[in-house]
């Protein structure tokens, strides 16, 4: 499952993320930079004003690629009594040699290496960072001004760096300018942390104090965490059932109370066909998704009481990018399944055409249902494999 990681200024700022939801409290200056530094008195402050009911992380501030620049800065703020160290890696031929410089800190220090989708990320740096040490890896954007993570990297190269990251035994993180539709979608790629300023902001202004409500919401839209301290929380523990159902959590669902979310016309290209001339190139595909959603029982307010299309688009986007499907059928019966394993769907209709057969398209069109044996209680985002690097 996922972290929600609040970023915050100060100590006022850390009480308002603490008394609302946030699993990691997390320091830093939003008013001028993507990891600017507070001072280290401020961050004693809010070490303070949280009391261990959280984890706090702070970055170690905006800083050029020399390793004993870096390694100063993280040696000043780990001094602080932080549980985690976030370090911040642009683009630059010294990174790497600064990496390995931490790895003398990574035995005492828990570092969080930070690149940047829209300014030279480089996956293959997380072997890097597993190698010298390093607790975790984030990905974040360097200029706020010019968009979101999903504008700045695709949710397929998101995959990839979530994988990588569970692979090599790091903690993964994702922040940049997120906002709300964006959770559920990044959700379902199940990264250990999800970063938030902007949402978290009075007018999403990220320069402005955050606003309790704003931390509400984002909280409601991410399942709780086992590995998190607030499950320690009664205020947090409290149950929203308008939050459980609209997660897909029903007692006795009504069947007939649904309504219908589809995606029309969306076209892309497919490792698919079980003829050898059909390996050598992708071939276009069209699909038609009509799901059948359980209704919440009162009217949409948020993002929490829909099941968001971009749930079905980056399905079918994730799954053709793995692998070559020598049947549609099989690719329609995998698109069916990934839909249904969320607890808000009924039933699922998949329709897929290939386009460059023939004079005309050819394809499959099935529905699926929703299994009788119903449970009673469902959860809309499985829980992720556990991790060897937990939150405290």
């Amino acid at each position: 499952m996922t972290l929600f990681l609040a970023s915050v200024s100060g100590p006022e700022e850390a009480e308002t993320a603490l008394a609302h939801g946030a699993d990691i409290i997390d320091l830093k200056d939003s008013t001028t930079g993507a990891l600017a530094a507070v001072p280290a008195d401020v961050v004693q402050a809010a070490i303070a004003a949280v009391a261990r009911r959280r984890p706090v992380s702070a970055v170690a501030g905006d800083l050029p690629m020399q390793p004993d620049v870096v390694v100063s800065a993280v040696e000043r703020m780990a001094a602080t009594g932080v549980d985690y160290v976030k370090v911040g890696f642009p683009p630059d031929e010294g990174r790497e040699a600064c990496i390995r410089a931490l790895s003398v800190f990574a035995a005492r220090t828990k570092i969080v290496g930070v690149m940047f989708a829209d300014h030279g990320a480089d996956i293959a740096l997380t072997r890097a960072m597993a190698a010298s040490g390093f607790t975790g890896a984030m990905l974040d954007t360097a200029r706020k001004q010019d968009g979101r993570l999903l504008d700045a990297m695709d949710i397929i190269v998101l995959r990839e760096f979530v994988a990588a990251c569970r692979g090599l035994g790091l903690m993964s993180g994702l922040a940049g300018s997120l906002e709300l539709p964006d959770v559920p979608r990044l959700l379902s790629l199940e990264p250990d942390v999800l970063g938030f300023r902007r949402a978290l902001s009075l007018h999403q202004d990220r320069a402005s104090r955050i606003d309790a409500e704003a931390v509400r919401r984002v909280r409601g839209l991410i399942p709780l965490d086992p590995r998190s301290a607030a499950n320690a929380d009664p205020a947090t523990r409290k149950v929203d059932y308008r939050l459980l159902a609209a997660r897909g959590y029903s007692v006795e669902p009504d069947k007939d109370a649904t309504d219908r979310v589809f995606v029309r016309d969306f076209v892309l290209p497919v490792r698919i066909g079980a003829y050898a001339h059909e390996r050598h190139r992708p071939q276009r595909v069209l699909f038609n998704v009509d799901v059948r959603v359980f209704r919440p029982g009162h009217a949409v307010e948020d993002m929490r009481d829909i099941f968001s299309y971009d749930l079905v688009t980056d399905g079918i986007r994730m799954l053709v990018a793995r692998e070559h499907f020598d049947f549609i059928e099989t690719l329609a019966e995998r698109i069916a399944a990934l839909i249904l394993a969320h607890a808000q769907v009924s039933t699922v209709t998949v329709k897929a055409e290939k386009l460059e057969v023939g004079p005309g398209a050819v394809g499959v069109e099935i529905t699926r249902e929703r299994p009788a044996e119903f449970a009673k209680v469902h959860q809309l985002y499985p829980a992720a494999g556990s991790d060897p690097k937990t939150a405290r």
